[in-house]
């Protein structure tokens, strides 16, 4: 069951200051845009006031508030207080850090996402859903763009069963655009993941163990991000008055949609994994192969060194008839290196027929 807070037993006034956001003196205000819509129709603006939101509560069955950029603490105090929203769910607006999590209340259903951001994948920004009886209330995390463009979308042009579904159906679309994106993002690290495999097993460089450190990160960020949001949608399926039996079975679908993207974050995961292996074995092998060409070279000069070595040693013959009698030979240089040559051919002869040099027949 979802964790129930009565209002009745915490206090009801705002906190006075919200989690500070990462350099929030450098973002630009905050952005309320405002969607109502109907089966006959929607009206979309953008308001400079909280204050205008009451006007849309009335005048339309579902109000989609979005607020692109929850750094402002006034702003987030004021919405607040349009909404009653508890304290401590206003401290999760501010707290930009949450995991993917559903908490139900009184008048409202809280859910917190992690929605990719559009510039700098694999980075993500906190998106906190409202989902009240006439009204979806969206905290973005950052301004400057999200990817809820596709259920903007939907509700102008009339598209699928957005405009009749109810506030539960306009939380699903959200969701559902929140883990489509994933997907591209996804395939992105698949070709890379691809690309150094083939880079690896052609011409391995240290520059290699870097990316493949880089990529596997990112990966890992990713996981992290997305892997709560299944316990999240399970709980929605599963324990959720807000969800309409109707919204339920395309939550289902975003569910799946969802399982088919840990599915991929894990195998690349382990392909990440397999290809620092890959890397080492290559590494490895190619060590290998210098050092069998070293060692034949050393074996091959082994016994010309042996030869060499002996007729440096210049006994005298004179004084022993034992005394190397070669060294006076008419013939005697020319017949050391034949058979210098020789041993050495002899040797080259039998380690590629060994398969030592060359390919094994």
């Amino acid at each position: 069951m979802f964790p129930l807070r009565k209002h009745a037993l915490e206090v009801q006034s705002l906190p006075e200051r919200l989690p500070h956001h990462n350099g929030a003196a450098e973002l630009p205000p905050p952005v309320i845009s405002i969607m109502g819509y109907g089966p006959n129709g929607f009206d979309e603006q953008v308001l400079s006031d909280p204050t205008g939101i009451h006007v849309y509560l009335k005048k339309w069955p579902v109000t989609w508030i979005n607020v692109d950029g929850s750094h402002d603490h006034q702003i987030v105090q004021k919405i607040g207080a349009i909404f009653d929203l508890h304290p401590l769910v206003i401290e999760d607006i501010g707290n930009a850090l949450q995991r993917p999590k559903v908490e139900q209340y009184d008048n409202y259903l809280f859910i917190i996402a992690r929605m990719m951001m559009p510039d700098s994948p694999p980075d993500t920004e906190q998106l906190s859903i409202f989902l009240g009886k006439n009204y979806v209330l969206t905290f973005q995390e950052n301004p400057g763009g999200d990817c809820l463009e596709v259920a903007r979308e939907r509700i102008r042009r009339n598209l699928g069963p957005i405009r009749s579904g109810g506030t539960s159906y306009l939380a699903y679309a959200l969701l559902d655009a929140v883990i489509d994106v994933y997907f591209p993002v996804l395939d992105v690290y698949g070709d890379k993941i691809e690309e150094l495999e083939t880079q690896v097993l052609e011409r391995p460089s240290e520059n290699h163990i870097t990316q493949i450190h880089q990529t596997k990160r990112e990966i890992l960020a990713l996981r992290r991000s997305i892997w709560p949001m299944q316990g999240t949608l399970h709980t929605l399926l599963l324990d959720s008055p807000a969800f309409t039996e109707e919204s339920r079975i395309y939550l289902r679908d975003a569910y799946d949609h969802l399982m088919r993207v840990i599915e991929l974050i894990e195998i690349y995961r382990e392909l990440g994994s397999d290809l620092m292996d890959v890397y080492l074995s290559t590494v490895s092998n190619r060590t290998n192969e210098v050092m069998r060409v070293l060692t034949v070279i050393s074996t091959i000069f082994i016994p010309l060194t042996f030869i060499a070595g002996v007729y440096g040693m210049n006994f005298n013959h004179s004084k022993s008839p034992l005394n190397m009698p070669e060294l006076d030979w008419y013939w005697g240089y020319p017949f050391v290196m034949l058979l210098m040559f020789g041993i050495a051919g002899s040797l080259l002869w039998y380690f590629v027929r060994r398969g030592w040099l060359g390919t094994p027949e």
